[in-house]
C-alpha cells in the first residue's frame, strides 16, 4: 500500500458507508492522527481493506476535499490539505486525463464532435470578413455591436417552441457553463441561497452553484424526467430560489420531460416564485414539445451554445432570457466581461448569416445518425437509454455489475466511460449505470470497437446474480 497506512473502524460512524468514512477522515484530521501533507491510500487500497466498493472511498475522498480537509494531485494522489484555507473552488470539473495517458485507449467520456469541415468554414469566415476588420477589433467590445448576433440566434433557435422571442430577450455567454454562473447572478440572494438539481445531473450546476455560495438539493426524477410531486416537496422544505433541469435530453439518464410534466413543473415553479434554468445545449434535433421558456416565460432562462453542434472552442452560448429580463442579463454579462470578443462574434455572426452553421449541424447530425445504430444494433439487448440527436446514452447495468466495478474493467480493456456516480450529489444516489459518449472524434471503426468491447463486457458479470 502506498501512502500512509490508516484503518478507520467505520461501525463507530452509523449511516451509509460512504459518509462513515467521510466522517472517520473528518475525526483522524482535526485529531492529528492523520498529519498536515500525509498521503492517504489510494482508493482502491482503502476499499480492499475496508472491504467497500472503490465507489464509496471515491465519494467520501470527494466529500473530504470539498470541504477542505483533502487535496487531490492528479498523477501524485490524495493528501491531508493545508491547515490555511484554500480560495476559488475545492474540486475540478470531470478533467480528462493527458494525452500521453489516451494512447491506445478509446474515450468514450466526452461527447466531442466529428470534424465535419468546421476549419475549412472557420478559414473561409475569416477570409470573408478580413476586410471589414477595423477599429472595433481593437476596442473594448460593447453589447450594443452583437444586436444582430442577437437576432441571428432567433433564428437559430425558429425549430424551438420557446413562445414569443425576439433579440431583446437574447444575452450571449462565453459557453453555456458561462451562461449557468452569469444566471445564479442574476437571480441568487443571501448568504446560503438553496439551487435545486435533478438527482443525477450535469457536474457544471453543483460547481456553478459552490462558486455562487449556494447550496444544492437533488430532487428525484424517472425515466420520463424530474418528479414534479418530488419538486414540490422540495420547495416546501427547503425555499430554493432557483431550480436547474434539463427538459430534452437529460444529462446523463437521456430522459425527455413529458409535456403534462413540462406543464405541471411551471405550475409549481409559479407558485413557489422559482426562477428556473432551462439546459438546452445538448440538443440535436428539432423538437415539437413546448420548452418550459413558452409555458413561464417571466420565469424561465432558456440557456444554449454552439459547443455540442458547431464547436466547442468558439466557447459561444447564449441565453434567451424571461420575459423583460433580456437588459439585466446583458448588463450582467456586460459587468462580467463586456461582451464577446470581436473576433468570435463576427465569425459566428458569418457562420449564421451564410447557412454555414446550419449546414455544420446537419452534418454532425449524419455523424451521430451512424454512431447511434452502432451502439443500439451492439447494446441494444440490454437496459440502453437513448434519443435521436443525443450525443451520449446511458447503460442501466445488469444484474452483477456495479458501476464502479464496471467501468474500472472497462479502463483495463481500454475503453473509457463515465459511471453514473459522477453526476450524482455529495449525498445523493445513484443508480448502477454508466454513461458513454457517441464520441465524434473517434473514427467509427475505432467507436466500434469501443462499444463491441462494452457489449462482451456486459455478458460477463464478475459475479452470477441469484436466481429468482
Amino acid at each position: 500500500m502506498t501512502g500512509t497506512i490508516w484503518t478507520p473502524d467505520l461501525s463507530a460512524y452509523p449511516g451509509p458507508k460512504y459518509l462513515s468514512l467521510s466522517r472517520a477522515l473528518r475525526e483522524a484530521i482535526r485529531s492529528g492522527e492523520l498529519a498536515e501533507g500525509a498521503q492517504l491510500p489510494t482508493v482502491r487500497d482503502l476499499a480492499w481493506v475496508l472491504g467497500v466498493t472503490p465507489g464509496t472511498v471515491s465519494r467520501a475522498y470527494a466529500l473530504a476535499t470539498q470541504e477542505g480537509l483533502l487535496a487531490a494531485t492528479v498523477g501524485r494522489g490524495t493528501f491531508v490539505a493545508a491547515r490555511a484555507p484554500r480560495l476559488g473552488p475545492t474540486q475540478p470539473l470531470l478533467l480528462e486525463r493527458e494525452p500521453d495517458q489516451l494512447v491506445g485507449r478509446i474515450d468514450l467520456r466526452a461527447p466531442r464532435l466529428p470534424d465535419v469541415g468546421q476549419s475549412q468554414a472557420f478559414a473561409a469566415a475569416l477570409h470573408a470578413i478580413a476586410p471589414r476588420i477595423g477599429e472595433d477589433w481593437i476596442d473594448y467590445p460593447t453589447q450594443r455591436s452583437e444586436l444582430p448576433l442577437r437576432a441571428a440566434i432567433c433564428d437559430w433557435l425558429s425549430d424551438r417552441a420557446l413562445g414569443q422571442v425576439g433579440p431583446d430577450d437574447i444575452a450571449l455567454t462565453a459557453g453555456g457553463q458561462n451562461a449557468i454562473s452569469l444566471i445564479f447572478l442574476c437571480c441568487l440572494r443571501g448568504d446560503r441561497p438553496v439551487v435545486l438539481t435533478e438527482e443525477l445531473a450535469y457536474p457544471g450546476f453543483r460547481h456553478a452553484a459552490r462558486l455562487a455560495r449556494a447550496e444544492v438539493v437533488g430532487v428525484e426524477t424517472d425515466d420520463q424526467g424530474l418528479i414534479p410531486e418530488a419538486l414540490e416537496a422540495a420547495c416546501r422544505r427547503h425555499g430554493a430560489q432557483v431550480l436547474c433541469l434539463t427538459t430534452e435530453a437529460q444529462n446523463p439518464t437521456t430522459a425527455r420531460l413529458t409535456p403534462e410534466r413540462r406543464h405541471r413543473i411551471a405550475a409549481i415553479a409559479r407558485h413557489f416564485d422559482l426562477q428556473v434554468i432551462e439546459d438546452d445545449c445538448y440538443t440535436l434535433s428539432e423538437s415539437e414539445w413546448p420548452a418550459l421558456r413558452a409555458l413561464a416565460p417571466e420565469r424561465v432562462w432558456h440557456v444554449g451554445s454552439l459547443s455540442k453542434t458547431i464547436s466547442a472552442a468558439l466557447r459561444f452560448g447564449y441565453i434567451v432570457c424571461p420575459t423583460g429580463m433580456g437588459e439585466t442579463g446583458r448588463l450582467t454579462a456586460q459587468h462580467a466581461f463586456f461582451a464577446l470578443p470581436k473576433p468570435v462574434s463576427d465569425l459566428c455572426l458569418h457562420l449564421f448569416q451564410t447557412g454555414a452553421a446550419h449546414e455544420i449541424r446537419r452534418r454532425v447530425g449524419e455523424d451521430l445518425e451512424r454512431r447511434i445504430r452502432i451502439a443500439v444494433n451492439l447494446l441494444g439487448r440490454f437496459d440502453l437509454a437513448w434519443q435521436p440527436g443525443l450525443r451520449f446514452a446511458f447503460l442501466n447495468l445488469p444484474l452483477g455489475w456495479r458501476a464502479s466495478t464496471f467501468t474500472r474493467m472497462a479502463e483495463g480493456d481500454g475503453v473509457l466511460i463515465r459511471s453514473a456516480d459522477e453526476y450524482a450529489l455529495i449525498h445523493g444516489r445513484a443508480p448502477h449505470a454508466i454513461r458513454f459518449a457517441l464520441a465524434g472524434h473517434i473514427p467509427e471503426d475505432r467507436f466500434t470497437t469501443g462499444i463491441e468491447k462494452l457489449a462482451s463486457l456486459l455478458s460477463r458479470p464478475p459475479y452470477d446474480p441469484p436466481a429468482v
